[in-house]
């Protein structure tokens, strides 16, 4: 670019100037006009809407009046008064505007009390005090005054006609006289009304011309004599400009017009601004060093240089600059020429990757020649190999590598290699030291320009940790994760072994379903991970005591299984089932508990039981359920008849759920006696099923099934509710008071809402809190956990009294006789069976008699039968008993007989009575 071509920036800048001047006082002119006659039409509008609120309060006044006239409602009145002083209060405004001497803020009260919209209301102002003696304004202004008069009599029809109405001396003669008055009035108005509407509007229009002819016309002169004014500037420049923009703005490279003195920048062409993502005009006046990622220092005019380029969403681009020194009419520039090197940077940078790539890759490269000779390997390679690079120079890649089975890469691995394609495949690699270890090979070529191979390409992968990994799965995919037993699929798939292999040699297969008794109990008091150490040791005993060939599993909670292959009978499995019921039922110690457990186990044997594993895992399980329900801690044989009473308990389920819909549920209570007197101090509500086909179903029965299926909180809460309606029932007959004992189930006692459940229960009976007795068994509590303190409490704040059921035949901790509420202890009928005879139940029972004296607490003794039982009892301290020595239960109406006044003759020694068996 020469230099009278860059001189002629500089007086087109100075002949713009006037031309620039020019424009913004023009463009003053027309804004300030235009603000003025925008702020005259909101005027107007605020105007016209003022006119708008009159017009319509006048036309609602002499519609609320008249209404009023012909109805008496004093609802019209209030609406007349409302728009009579609208346009009173417009009036009021109208008056002191015109009048010249007003207060602003008055006149503002007075419009916007007759609902005048309060950003309009400056314009009603504004232009009655300044346009009042403008066209249409005076016509309008004498039509609204002119109604004055006329509005004031309508307030005074309106004021006759309140005080006929208040007065009851309206008459309708007078009605239509002041109808008459109304209509004359309105007529009035009306036509002055539309003139004053009329000649507002039409002076809105003429105001509107005004000022849209007034704005056009000094727009227009101003645009003319600027238009003149550039058109001779420009004209003058216009060729100059063109032909140096063209040779500018066509270069290739960037350049850049730099200010020497400032270092800011003059111009740009086309392609800086495209390099950069920046307009021409963002460009000019920023400084030049503003466009690269590094410094500029040092760079002298007429050298090259290599730089980054910046670009506007914060890219770079590799160039190269070279600057010279120019002139500009006479200020001294610097003009930079910017070339793109981005080609010949990335050519470099591939060269520098593709160097690096080979050192710094994780996996292990080695290169071989076309005859697989190795020339290089990567770091990666020898920390995998410990072979260095040149140590293995010249070797073959075959040397150190073997298939799986050990034979060498056969040629077929190279030959498809070679074709075209790729070979990956798992192949066994040797280290320096001799170890071997399983790797990952992925073989490649490398080909010259007329597709011959030039070079072999090998990444390895050590997945020595990925076939652990993969084993560790496979493992946990057949054994529990917990005890590290087999699962139940691996377990059926031993099992499914054993049976064939026991078929071709004519042997017996037996296999073992072990249940832990009471475990959910021993989880939920001390937590499931005590729970989970506990299974754990479980698995190791029961590992501990089979033979080699014997296989445990878990196939779920505390449910374990055992398979015994190759013995000769079923019933040659007793002796290890023997061994495993002694070995389970042993202390176990973890942390600071001590944890006695028992289990449960089902023996069923191929081929007598089943043919296939799943029949005798389902038998082995019936035959479980069967120990557990009769006895626990024992062990029974599979027989058919097992699984009928399994189809006989899910019958009885059935049947369950529907039986307190039905109402097939009632109570009997027991008495419990004073052993020294006789006396009947209370009874125990016992409940009995009245099937309608099977009879009577004893608890002992149903509660297990009810505690399966989730009922028995509801059997629960139907129990205590029907014992509080026959407590009500009995005082109305008459019955003298008498303590009721309820049984209350694990299940509800720890149920959020169990206290107040109760405390409902009695409230609704209107039965005293003395009167019920809550038998809770100590497993409940230990069920329950840190809660049991907490509904203890509540439970005493109650007045409830609370009898522990089963002491003695669990845990025995002493720390539940001293829980608030705690009243009475009851003897199991356990203990009460051997004595007196067994010398341990007599121990056991004076040593529970006599910590109750010492405690405070009332001992009842369950289960007397015999005489010597009752004088045992009596001589030890016992307080209270019951038995059948003494009764069977009884039915209500049996127990408000016994108890009545005029059959007990006092009090009834109850056990004098025959037991009866009913």
């Amino acid at each position: 670019m020469g230099s009278s071509q860059l001189s002629s920036q500089r007086p087109l800048t100075r002949r713009l100037v006037p031309l620039v001047y020019a424009l913004v006082g023009m463009l003053v002119l027309i804004l300030a006009l235009t603000w003025g006659a925008l702020q005259l039409q909101v005027a107007l509008a605020g105007f016209l809407n003022g006119e708008s609120v009159w017009s319509k309060a006048q036309k609602q006044s002499v519609i609320a009046l008249e209404s009023y006239a012909i109805s008496g409602d004093p609802a019209e009145l209030t609406s007349y008064r409302a728009n009579y002083s609208v346009l009173m209060a417009d009036r009021s405004a109208r008056d002191q505007i015109l009048s010249g001497n007003y207060d602003y803020e008055e006149v503002a009260g007075a419009l916007r009390r007759s609902d005048t919209v309060t950003i309009a209301i400056p314009g009603v102002i504004f232009v009655l005090h300044h346009f009042s003696g403008a066209p249409y304004m005076r016509d309008a202004l004498d039509a609204w005054r002119s109604t004055d008069a006329s509005i004031h009599e309508l307030n005074t029809i309106a004021d006759s006609l309140a005080a006929g109405y208040t007065n009851g001396t309206m008459t309708a003669q007078e009605v239509a006289r002041q109808r008459e008055r109304i209509r004359n009035i309105n007529n009035y108005i009306a036509p002055r009304s539309a003139v004053f509407s009329r000649q507002i509007a039409d002076g809105a229009v003429w105001m509107g011309r005004v000022l849209f002819w007034s704005v056009l016309g000094a727009a227009l002169i101003a645009a003319l004599l600027w238009l003149g004014m550039a058109r001779r500037i420009l004209a003058s420049v216009r060729g100059t400009e063109e032909r140096y923009r063209l040779l500018f703005d066509s270069a290739a490279d960037a350049i850049v017009m730099i200010d020497e003195g400032s270092g800011r920048i003059l111009d740009v062409n086309r392609t800086a601004a495209a390099w950069t993502g920046r307009s021409a005009k963002e460009l000019i006046g920023d400084r030049y060093v503003h466009l690269f990622l590094q410094p500029l220092a040092g760079q002298q005019a007429g050298r090259a240089a290599t730089n980054a380029l910046l670009a506007a969403d914060g890219s770079s681009r590799p160039v190269e600059t070279q600057t010279s020194v120019a002139s500009w009419g006479e200020l001294p520039v610097c003009q930079a020429i910017i070339r793109d090197i981005s080609e010949r940077v990335a050519m470099e940078q591939e060269r520098r990757v593709a160097a690096e790539a080979l050192a710094s890759i994780a996996e292990g490269v080695v290169i071989a020649d076309a005859q697989q000779r190795i020339t290089s390997t990567n770091a990666a390679h020898t920390e995998l190999t410990g072979f260095s690079s040149l140590a293995l120079q010249g070797r073959r890649l075959g040397d150190t590598r073997r298939l799986p089975d050990g034979r060498a890469l056969p040629k077929a691995i190279w030959d498809e290699v070679a074709a075209g394609g790729n070979w990956i495949g798992e192949v066994l690699s040797t280290r320096a030291d001799g170890t071997t270890y399983p790797e990952h090979l992925s073989l490649s070529a490398i080909r010259n320009g007329d597709g011959q191979v030039t070079y072999y390409v090998a990444v390895c992968t050590d997945i020595h940790e990925a076939k652990a990994n993969q084993r560790r799965l496979e493992h946990l995919a057949r054994h529990d994760p917990l005890t590290g037993l087999v699962n139940r699929t691996e377990f059926e798939r031993h099992c499914s072994e054993a049976i064939a292999l026991a078929e071709r040699e004519r042997l017996a297969v037996v296999v073992l379903f072990i249940d832990l008794d009471a475990f959910k109990i021993v989880n939920d008091s001390y937590s499931h991970a005590i729970g989970d150490r506990l299974l754990v040791k479980v698995g190791e005993r029961i590992s501990r005591q089979l033979s080699d060939g014997d296989v445990a599993g878990r196939i779920g909670g505390d449910e374990f299984t055992v398979l015994l292959p190759r013995l000769s009978l079923r019933e040659d499995a007793r002796a290890i089932v023997n061994r495993l019921l002694a070995t389970l039922s042993e202390p176990l110690v973890l942390d600071d508990y001590e944890v006695v457990l028992t289990a449960s186990i089902g023996v069923a044997g191929y081929p007598l039981d089943g043919n296939d594993a799943a029949a005798l895992i389902a038998n082995a399980d019936a035959a479980m359920y069967a120990a557990k329900t009769e006895e626990r801690n024992a062990f029974r044989f599979y027989t058919p008849m097992m699984h009928a009473d399994n189809r006989r308990r899910l019958q009885l389920a059935t049947e369950l759920r529907q039986a307190l819909s039905r109402g097939e549920f009632d109570l009997v209570f027991q008495p419990s006696i004073e052993l020294r007197t006789g006396r009947i101090v209370a009874v125990e509500a016992l409940l009995r099923w009245q099937h309608p086909e099977r009879g009577e179903v004893l608890p002992g029965e149903f509660i297990p099934v009810a505690e399966s299926l989730g009922l028995i909180r509801r059997i629960d809460e139907w129990v205590l509710q029907a014992t509080c309606a026959q407590i009500q029932a009995w005082d109305l007959a008459g019955v003298p008071p008498i303590r009721v004992a309820v049984n209350i189930s694990a299940r509800w006692f720890g149920h959020p809402s169990f206290v107040d459940g109760v405390s409902r229960t009695l409230q609704s009976r209107r039965v005293s809190p003395h009167r019920l007795l809550l038998e809770i068994t100590e497993s409940a509590m230990l069920r329950l956990g840190d809660d049991t303190q907490r509904t203890m409490q509540t439970l005493d704040m109650l007045n409830i009294d609370v009898a522990i059921d089963d002491f003695g035949t669990g845990y025995s901790s002493m720390a539940y006789l001293k829980l608030p509420a705690v009243t009475y202890l009851k003897i199991d009928r356990s203990f009460v069976t051997g004595l007196p005879g067994d010398a341990n139940d007599a121990a056991i029972t004076e040593a529970m008699l006599a910590m109750s004296r010492s405690l405070g607490l009332v001992t009842i003794a369950e289960g007397i039968e015999t005489e010597a039982q009752h004088e045992f009892l009596l001589r030890a301290g016992c307080v209270e008993g019951q038995g059948y020595l003494y009764s069977y239960p009884l039915q209500p109406d049996e127990i408000q007989a016994l108890l009545s006044p005029n059959q007990q003759n006092g009090s009834p020694r109850l056990r004098l009575v025959p037991p009866r068996r009913g």
